[in-house]
């Protein structure tokens, strides 16, 4: 009988990219892959550690999972194994603790009698250029991750990803350019570039723009996203790009974290206010109908009231079209840590609520915006009956079909608002 195994991955696009790899190096080692939830003999959690809470939710789901299947083994790989080792081998049930320079050997440890005597197989993390060992083809999803890069040279003071993830490094380009095939040959009708640094890739005079125009002719693909990307290491080229190629989504998502020009220092951010302000006015006339996206840390030492309402007030005139809250949190290995002037948690729950309430009227007139327009729609399933899907420029649309639009892409005119998505009819 087969031996089976289910994956579980918290965190960003990377870990996502990184787990599909890995379920299908399993398959072609014999393994049977069970979903999430389901008994399996082997249980692989790839983990996070950006924020305190994706420390918390290792635990939960240790503990979860073990209360179903108590002989379970598990594998506790990534940035919380590459960090944290010590504290992750005392946890219920673990069998190996695997760190990110040795998680896509993952199938061969876990198959080697001589890996259950080793618990903790957590090495440096090599800097040099890197290819991956499969595709991440998977018929469970309609978008795939492709993942480009990794690792990050920022340090920046409330960051410990470069300690979890080493320093950056580019994937060869050969290399990305054989895994689009494969996806688009997968019938992945759109793949998202990831990495912890996307912006910062370089591969033998290679940078993000010569991989995007490498792409955009890949047989099958119909649509490159660009996930979470550095604002200060977008290339106006791109943007332009963007605006002449209806391949490249209408979207970005940029980590903020501030618009007050004294904690982006303090944060090691290596940008002001007004850089951000340039940018995106840039790519709003250029792309007119663009949604940026965006992450905002709320809570970092020294950050007083004054300074908060300096984002805050940002936040309101940008032309965001939502934006995610991050409650400050200390980390192990971030000199954040022991600066003055720490933030109580009431005072940050607060100010979370106003920026997160703040989104959510953003949200809701840029959805507005597109009442009575027709877009393009990538169906990825059925939902009470309706099929869902996303625009290439981010927006959530709901139609009733009797066809199977699954992985489909359709026009549809967008007639109203439900929920912060868009009911549509198709054309």
């Amino acid at each position: 009988m087969k031996k089976t195994i289910s994956f579980y991955t918290l965190g960003c696009r990377s870990n996502q990219s990184e787990t599909a790899v890995l379920e299908n190096l399993c398959k072609e080692r014999g393994f049977k892959i069970i979903p999430e939830n389901q008994k399996s003999d082997i249980a692989v959690i790839n983990t996070c550690t950006v924020t305190e809470k994706g420390d918390s939710d290792t635990r939960r789901l240790v503990n979860k999972i073990c209360r179903t299947n108590a002989n379970v083994k598990i594998a506790l790989i990534g940035c919380q194994a590459q960090t944290q080792k010590e504290e992750l081998k005392e946890f219920s049930n673990v069998q190996w603790v695997v760190g990110n320079a040795k998680k896509m050997t993952l199938p061969e440890i876990i198959t080697d009698p001589e890996n259950q005597k080793q618990k903790i197989l957590v090495t440096p993390i090599p800097s040099k250029p890197f290819t991956m060992p499969a595709s991440g083809a998977s018929a469970k999803r309609t978008r795939a991750n492709i993942k480009i890069q990794d690792g990050c040279d920022s340090y920046c003071s409330y960051c410990e990803i470069p300690y979890a993830r080493g320093n950056a490094r580019s994937r060869k380009f050969d290399d990305i350019i054989k895994e689009a095939k494969l996806l688009g040959a997968f019938n992945h009708k759109e793949i998202v570039l990831t990495g912890i640094n996307i912006g910062a890739y370089h591969f033998e005079k290679k940078m993000i723009n010569d991989v995007i125009k490498k792409l955009l002719p890949v047989d099958g693909i119909e649509r490159i996203r660009i996930s979470s990307i550095e604002p200060n290491t977008i290339p106006h080229d791109l943007i332009l790009l963007m605006a002449s190629n209806t391949k490249l989504c209408r979207y970005l998502h940029i980590p903020i974290q501030s618009a007050c020009d004294k904690i982006l220092f303090s944060m090691k951010r290596r940008y002001t206010s007004a850089d951000l302000d340039l940018f995106m006015q840039f790519a709003i006339q250029n792309v007119p109908e663009i949604c940026i996206g965006a992450d905002v840390i709320v809570g970092f030492p020294g950050e007083t009231d004054h300074f908060f309402e300096e984002t805050y007030e940002f936040f309101e005139q940008a032309p965001l079209a939502y934006f995610h809250t991050f409650s400050y949190s200390n980390r192990k290995f971030a000199k954040s840590k022991d600066f003055p002037n720490q933030i109580d948690k009431k005072t940050i729950a607060k100010r979370s609520k106003a920026l997160r309430d703040l989104s959510d009227r953003k949200k809701k007139l840029f959805i507005e915006k597109f009442l009575g327009t027709r877009q393009k729609v990538l169906f990825e399933e059925q939902k009470n009956e309706m099929w869902t899907g996303l625009t290439d420029n981010y927006l959530r649309v709901f139609v009733s079909s009797s066809k199977d639009l699954r992985n489909q892409i359709c026009r549809v005119r967008l007639n109203s608002i439900k929920d912060n998505s868009l009911i549509g009819q198709l054309e």
